[in-house]
């Protein structure tokens, strides 16, 4: 039995796709990672922990991105692309503000791997970065035995599902139905694009093509506290 195609709309005012964040400054993609998709997957599913059977049967599938843009028509009534928004800075004080005598307050303020204050007091500075405005369809192979248990948990999700992290909260509907083959389910993608007066920016292709090949850390092997990854190569390529 072949393995079914899924079709997701990831569409928000803020989304944030990270690949190789660290604490103090979280980057995101400009497009969606495979680790973002799949925690999104488990969060719909209630899957919570390390999760590493579930992700193993997840890693050598397939996960075709397309991204598309807002149109705006000129004066003579040809429709052309809008520029992208810029990405969104967000800086953060973690630790600020909290009391260290109140015992519980002083959890919430960032200490040492010992436990003890950190030098110059517990307040951390982060940057982190969102992109605003953007449209996304997923065409993302899944064990043909999940396909229909997957659906349903995208369409009532067991908890909140979110666009790369828990502040990107997705504006439409997700699922957007299951289909037999990968150029099926692009296929309708387009069709939704069109719908909105959307136009496809780029798309990002499983593998080396003809194109913007990259080498991305976002295939999960497992989840939870101590999460570990694996790479992949994906290529990029733009629309005419």
């Amino acid at each position: 039995m072949s393995n079914p195609y899924l079709l997701l709309w990831l569409e928000a005012p803020l989304q944030s796709w990270g690949h190789d964040s660290k604490f103090g400054r979280r980057d995101t993609l400009n497009f969606p990672t495979k680790s973002g998709v799949l925690g999104l997957i488990c969060s719909a599913l209630g899957a919570g922990g390390e999760q590493q059977e579930l992700l193993a049967e997840f890693a050598p599938l397939d996960q075709t991105v397309l991204a598309f843009v807002s149109t705006r028509t000129t004066g003579n009534d040809k429709i052309i692309k809008t520029d992208r928004q810029p990405l969104l800075r967000d800086f953060h004080m973690v630790g600020s503000g909290y009391d260290d005598q109140n015992p519980w307050e002083s959890l919430l303020i960032p200490k040492t791997n010992e436990g003890k204050k950190a030098v110059g007091g517990g307040t951390k500075m982060t940057y982190r970065y969102y992109l605003q405005d953007a449209y996304f369809a997923v065409a993302l192979e899944v064990p043909a035995t999940r396909a229909n248990a997957i659906a349903e948990a995208l369409q009532n999700p067991a908890w909140d599902v979110y666009l790369g992290r828990k502040n990107c909260v997705p504006t439409d509907f997700i699922y957007r139905g299951q289909y037999p083959t990968q150029g099926e389910a692009m296929a309708q993608a387009l069709n939704i694009a069109s719908e909105k007066s959307l136009l496809e920016d780029f798309r990002v292709l499983c593998g080396e093509h003809s194109g913007e090949a990259l080498t991305l850390m976002d295939v999960p092997v497992q989840f939870g506290e101590h999460k570990q990854y694996r790479d992949r190569r994906v290529t990029v390529i733009n629309a005419e």
